[in-house]
């Protein structure tokens, strides 16, 4: 299994040093969030100061874009980072989309199956040279003129992997997508009944397998060292897990373990900004759930026997602050 660790928390002048250590201490990759920051530009940093990393976007929003751009972005870090780069994308919410982005929201997940065939038909142009004709319900590409085509890239192209949490988005990843990165806002259960069935109809669709598909995990962790530590480990987790659970596209993964009614108890709380009282609402039962709640060495065999037959890749969702060594020696007990 691999083990992806985070940019995204790091201010930009701080990415190169971040990067490096993240080598030097044995994660296979590193991602970037669409967050308080660019997702694509520190991977460029991240690139010149690293040798093996892989680099990915964990994720960009993609309708804050359009298949052009998205298609020159994923080139260009596919080419500085000599083939180390994944391009990550995700959909967000309508609401984002519409009021933080100032971008259209209709069927996202048409909208989404569209994109990555559109960005796909770009690059057959440039590798390839296969004339650019793609006319879609939502895209339309049809003009590549010499200035514009970077041509082949040296690399290949990079891939393309989708966050998805319903079972449309689900299964227009394992169509179209080269792997799929799971919602923080998971759970086991859900990936088995739920995530696991999606994929393998996306799967006949396109007449792929499992075995050209990398499923990916950035899955809750709550630990600590002392009483203190793990009590606050807990509390920013029951928070995080609050705040995705008020959010009405996710309801499904808590109607699966029948607390669908608290979602909407969570909307409302957040929409009069009780963010902290919302967390108070996330039962230990609820937590443990979601989260791997264990001591530092405890915590890979735990990850492990959840997901091991699930996921090809995780990363350690920890919205809590906590001492950076600890993750190395959780990282460490991975290897052993």
């Amino acid at each position: 299994m691999k083990i992806d660790g985070g940019l995204g928390g790091a201010e930009p002048a701080q990415i190169a040093r971040v990067a490096a250590e993240l080598e030097s201490v044995g994660y296979d990759g590193a991602l970037t969030a669409e967050t308080a920051h660019d997702p694509f530009l520190p991977l460029v940093v991240a690139a010149q100061h690293t040798e093996h990393l892989e680099l990915g976007t964990g994720i960009a929003v993609a309708f804050a874009r359009n298949p052009m751009t998205l298609a020159n972005l994923a080139y260009d870090l596919q080419s500085c980072s000599r083939g180390r780069f994944r391009l990550g994308l995700g959909s967000q919410i309508k609401a984002h989309i519409e009021k933080r982005f100032s971008m259209p929201w209709s069927h996202p997940a048409r909208r989404m199956r569209e994109l990555i065939l559109a960005i796909r038909a770009i690059w057959a142009c440039w590798n390839d040279g296969t004339p650019l004709d793609f006319r879609g319900e939502f895209y339309r590409h049809t003009l590549m003129t010499p200035f514009f085509n970077p041509g082949p890239n040296p690399f290949g192209n990079p891939k393309i992997q989708l966050a998805a949490v319903g079972e449309l988005m689900t299964e227009v990843a394992g169509e179209v997508a080269d792997g799929v990165i799971l919602h923080g806002f998971t759970t086991e259960r859900y990936v088995r009944e739920v995530t696991m069935p999606a994929l393998e109809r996306g799967f006949a669709k396109s007449g792929r397998s499992r075995t050209d598909f990398e499923v990916c995990g950035p899955l809750f962790v709550v630990t600590g060292t002392d009483d203190e530590e793990l009590e606050r480990a807990r509390v920013g987790t029951k928070q995080q897990i609050a705040f995705y659970g008020s959010t009405p596209a996710y309801r499904g993964v808590l109607e699966l373990h029948g607390w669908g009614e608290l979602q909407g108890e969570l909307n409302t709380r957040s929409k009069r900004g009780e963010w902290t009282e919302m967390g108070e609402l996330i039962t230990d039962d609820i937590l443990e759930t979601f989260a791997v709640v264990a001591a530092p060495e405890d915590i890979p065999a735990r990850l492990l026997e959840r997901y091991g037959d699930l996921v090809d890749r995780l990363s350690f969702y920890a919205p809590y602050q906590s001492d950076p060594d600890r993750w190395k020696r959780i990282l460490a007990g991975f290897r052993q």
